[in-house]
């Protein structure tokens, strides 16, 4: 795949050639350049100019699509190799220089032999290409919390979603011309080969190197390798935490403001609570979005902990997302949008499953190919994707800039699960409440995923993304509570439990404002609630259901049912987990699941 253009090799004037004042930089990039042999290297700026520009190049060379100005204005498709749709695990590294400080749930392997592979791979890999330099920012400039990266990439598709998902470009400039450090990642789809297909992460360097894929999660080095596994191992060196969380802000009518973060792995509903509206019995009631998938978090001045959202866009799953499940979703990306993967129309329009509206009678799907209903297979990738801008969404919290971060006063951790967990409860303590997210998972619902209703554990959402060992992560969290005067309150939900006869028990969608006016009034101190073997749960009457009156005493109590025999095998279940995990597993833990089965 080459994505490099004449006219890359010779920008027009003022384009491509803005030179760092940091001499750490400029060697970097150098040194780079020896190693990947490109025809030309490209300095990004962030401009508009310059965005213009690299739009046209990308659709020159086929890497983007223009989709149809008036059904889609300013956005754009692109079709990934078929081989390359997904982050892997499989070829995920965490290169530090003894095996056990990644732990037992990353892929380790040591340094200087994968430095050796990789740069072997990236002999003269950039031959003909351009090595674009992207300097960005994660996090609003000013902020304690802010990193500086710079991405070196020989990919448009990558410098076009790095310009949306990160701010880029003159402010990062600023930051490295003041020297300190960066993060380090070099990137180069090679030929998107899966057999030669590694990104591999070295804490100890700050560095990033990804080969052989350009699918986002893997290329795109500020979200889920900077932001999450190089910044979670930063974070616990520094003192501040790196999560797999969004950030919402809920405003009450008299204006009263509540911070929640919460963790909820892939296929829980994260974006769609990110940007939740309530219904009309919440007249008055707001719901704004500071960030839908990545929290920085910092013990705060007023003893309280604060977060910053680093992302300055949403790289979100298409299918699915319709004016039911996700309204704001829907208007943020109707425009200046990037698309990966989805079905385009005859119209040039996008299109994927779940969409509002009919299938449309002819399409051509993820792959290139002519699809219409009853065609074998998906029109678009399940794991099909949105790139937007942080400002298009309608529900954007003012705070989302802010640099000084907003105080968290709930943590919520919810996982899918079918059976067993309720809709929501509150932690004993915060012990406790490391423990519901240490434990945390989802029943697996077909049999190419493992047996049907077995628990795949991801402890707060971050069982993919942790950089360092999992048992030192817990324990971390758990001392956040030497650190942290005010400490936020610690819930469990789960929107996914079902009857015996498979049907889902709880409505979801905006009806999870219920839920969350309860937890925002646990904050505050004015809602009471029961003590059970698991936690604090709510009584019906502690819920709002005007609107929702259909919704009987029975259904609640079904919905929150807590069965000593399910907890019992939850309880075991959990120490085959824990033991997955070995003796670093902090005896606190261990303590509580003891503490569990006693009140059990």
């Amino acid at each position: 795949m080459n994505e490099t253009a004449a006219s890359l090799h010779n920008p027009p004037a003022g384009l491509g050639r803005r030179l760092p004042k940091n001499a750490a930089l400029r060697a970097w990039v150098e040194e780079s350049a020896e190693l990947c042999r490109p025809e030309s290297v490209f300095w990004c700026d962030g401009s508009e100019e310059e965005n213009a520009f690299l739009q046209g190049q990308a659709l020159a060379l086929g890497v983007m699509t223009k989709l149809n100005p008036e059904k889609a204005p300013g956005s754009f498709i692109h079709r990934s190799n078929p081989n390359d749709v997904a982050r892997v695990e499989q070829s995920t590294f965490i290169c530090t220089r003894e095996r056990d400080a990644a732990g037992p749930t990353n892929n380790w392997a040591e340094p200087r032999e994968m430095y050796a592979r990789l740069y072997g791979m990236l002999k003269g890999a950039m031959q003909g290409r351009t090595l674009f330099v992207i300097p960005y920012l994660m996090g609003p400039p000013g902020s304690p919390l802010m990193k500086v990266g710079v991405e070196l990439t020989d990919s448009l598709y990558v410098v076009l979603n790095m310009r949306i998902m990160s701010r880029m470009g003159a402010a990062a400039y600023d930051q490295l011309d003041g020297g300190g450090e960066f993060n380090r990642g070099l990137h180069s789809l090679l030929d998107v080969n899966p057999e030669r297909r590694f990104i591999c992460h070295f804490p100890e360097d700050n560095a990033i190197v990804s080969v052989g894929s350009g699918y986002g999660g893997n290329v795109l080095l500020g979200k889920k390798c900077l932001a999450l596994r190089i910044g979670s191992y930063l974070g616990r060196r520094e003192n501040w935490m790196a999560e797999h969380m969004l950030l919402l802000c809920v405003e009450s009518p008299e204006g009263e403001k509540t911070y929640v973060a919460a963790a909820f792995p892939s296929a829980c509903g994260k974006t769609n609570f990110s940007m939740l509206i309530p219904p009309p019995a919440f007249e008055g009631w707001k719901v704004r979005t500071i960030g839908d998938d990545i929290a920085w978090m910092k013990p705060g001045p007023d003893g309280r902990l604060c977060a910053i959202n680093p992302e300055a866009g949403y790289f979100g799953v298409v299918p699915g997302t319709n004016s039911q499940s996700n309204p704001n979703a829907v208007k943020m990306i109707s425009r200046d949008t990037i698309y990966t993967n989805v079905a385009t129309t005859e119209e040039g329009d996008v299109w994927w499953e779940g969409k509002d509206g009919p299938a449309p009678a002819h399409c051509i799907d993820w792959r290139g190919q002519p699809w219409r209903p009853g065609s074998p297979g998906a029109a678009a990738h399940p794991n099909s994707r949105f790139t937007t801008p942080m400002a298009n969404n309608p529900a954007l919290a003012p705070e989302a800039d802010d640099p000084r971060g907003v105080p968290i006063s709930a943590i919520l951790f919810g996982g899918r699960r079918a059976t067993t967990a309720p809709l929501v409860y509150q932690s004993f303590n915060w012990s406790h409440g490391v423990y519901i997210g240490a434990t945390m998972g989802s029943e697996t619902t077909a049999a190419a995923a493992g047996a049907v209703g077995q628990v795949r554990r991801d402890p707060m959402a971050m069982l993919p993304f942790c950089g360092y060992h999992m048992g030192d992560y817990f324990s971390y969290w758990l001392g956040m509570r030497k650190q942290v005067a005010d400490l936020p309150l610690i819930f469990g939900v789960n929107w996914f439990r079902k009857s015996p006869e498979g049907a889902f028990l709880w409505p979801g969608f905006g009806e999870n404002m219920r839920v969350l006016k309860w937890i925002v009034d646990r904050c505050h101190g004015r809602a009471p609630a029961r003590e059970t073997a698991i936690g604090w749960l709510p009584r019906r009457e502690d819920f709002i259901w005007r609107g929702l009156e259909q919704f009987t005493a029975e259904d609640f109590e079904q919905v929150q049912r807590i069965d000593p025999l399910e907890w019992r095998a939850e309880a075991d279940s959990q120490a085959e987990f824990f033991a997955k995990l070995g003796d670093r597993v902090p005896n606190e833990l261990l303590l509580q699941r003891e503490l569990l089965i006693a009140r059990l």
